[in-house]
């Protein structure tokens, strides 16, 4: 069985994708080059990389747009590399999918050490962890007689954790937290059908609006990676959304 790693490298500069193909290839890649955002999304599509480098300057599409239609088919590592070194470019690359931002110029070796510690880190896909056993229809047995709860009009939850959707808050034991514009509506979307699972899929079509599915939901994962992260950080001791393995997500209400 071949185990080897794949990379795409987008870049329109020759003489940099030479560069680093030819390190990515010492170290153990099997590595292919496009000099455009059309022909690196066809080959991200039908290779299924492990790593990608980006550059955000490209001659037909932004990079910027070509790094946020890989998160809608690949989990792979995304590394940008650009000269544009402001901090609105570093969050905004960050903040559409990739794992790191590397300004050139760079040196081999940082980019070496640096795609390193990305493979050293697990990807979102590999933290999923089962928390129930589907029943036949799809959904864990456990959940399937939970009921809704909610409190005043626009106001769902309790104490422990109370959104507030029409002046868009969210507290967490009566601090308020802060979330981007898709964290709360994923958070919402879920808190409104509590003890359902819902698909990555549906969390696509209701939160982003779209009918389209890509055959990878990564940008689901990796928002509510986020949203996750916030709310362990507000209460560590409560775990209210849970990932159903081969399903979607689940939200156990906080309130008996």
């Amino acid at each position: 069985m071949d185990n080897r790693r794949t990379a795409v490298v987008v870049e329109d500069d020759r003489d940099v994708g030479d560069a680093i193909s030819g390190l990515l290839l010492k170290a153990g890649f099997d590595v292919s080059v496009a000099g455009n955002g059309a022909d690196a999304l066809a080959m991200i599509r039908d290779e299924r990389p492990d790593l990608v480098t980006l550059d955000l300057t490209l001659p037909d599409i932004d990079g910027v747009e070509v790094c946020r239609q890989v998160r809608l088919v690949s989990d792979c590592y995304v590394i940008v590399v650009s000269g544009r070194s402001a901090e609105l470019d570093r969050l905004i690359g960050l903040e559409v999918g990739a794992d790191d931002y590397l300004v050139k110029p760079f040196s081999m070796r940082e980019l070496q050490a640096r795609v390193a510690a990305l493979f050293r880190r697990p990807r979102i896909s590999d933290l999923v962890t089962p928390d129930a056993t589907p029943a036949p229809n799809g959904v864990p047995e456990a959940v399937q007689d939970s009921r809704p709860f909610d409190g005043p009009e626009g106001l769902i939850g309790c104490d422990d954790l109370l959104v507030d959707e029409r002046a868009r808050e969210v507290r967490v034991d009566g601090a308020e937290i802060e979330l981007t514009r898709t964290e709360f509506d994923l958070l919402a979307h879920l808190m409104n059908n509590p003890g359902v699972v819902v698909g990555r899929q549906d969390l696509l079509r209701a939160v982003w609006a779209t009918d389209f599915v890509p055959d990878s939901t990564h940008v689901v994962d990796v928002h509510l990676a986020n949203l996750r992260r916030k709310l362990r950080e507000a209460s560590p001791e409560n775990q209210w959304i849970r990932t159903i393995r081969g399903v979607g997500f689940r939200f156990d209400a906080c309130c008996p």
